[in-house]
């Protein structure tokens, strides 16, 4: 099964996909969609829903999973990034993608084993999971894809328990 994952975002959207065959995996592609700064908001909204359709055109995936937003300080950039996502769901929602949400906390258990892991520690997970060389770059790609991950290791696990 094919898997996007998102990094929800207002200026840099990370975006991952990967095949899953239960907990095996293997790199399909990641990148960013960007907006520029200099644009009004609703015009960067707009940008992101569809370049995020022209990426599910291309990889057809079976799933999609988008992190949930975590923010303590910043109130002003919490509500462009919520807007973004909401954007980010509104648009899977009418590709008809199944989709599912993880918080940070649940991103670092799945690939971890530990809630409160650093952030290299999941970035060098993910390369080792997908047997990459190098750390994907830049971390919101790195992000997305350990989101992709999550999911595979979630339905990997939904599978186990429905034969049991």
């Amino acid at each position: 099964m094919r898997i996007l994952g998102i990094d929800p975002g207002t200026a840099t959207i990370g975006y991952g996909v990967v095949q899953a065959n239960d907990d095996n995996f293997k790199l399909v592609s990641y990148g960013c969609i960007t907006t520029s700064k200099d644009q009004p908001l609703e015009m960067r909204l707009k940008e992101i829903a569809f370049d995020l359709e022209i990426l599910v055109n291309k990889f057809r995936p079976d799933f999609a999973a988008v992190e949930e937003l975590y923010f303590s300080k910043n109130v002003k950039t919490a509500i462009s990034v919520a807007q973004a996502r909401g954007v980010i769901l509104q648009k899977i929602t009418e590709l008809n993608i199944p989709l599912a949400s993880y918080n940070p906390m649940q991103v670092k258990q799945a690939l971890c084993s530990d809630g409160k892991a650093k952030k290299d520690q999941i970035q060098r997970m993910v390369q080792m999971l997908l047997q990459t060389d190098d750390i994907p770059r830049p971390d919101d790609a790195a992000d997305a894809l350990a989101i992709a991950l999550t999911h595979g290791h979630c339905l990997s696990n939904q599978s186990l328990y429905q034969t049991a």
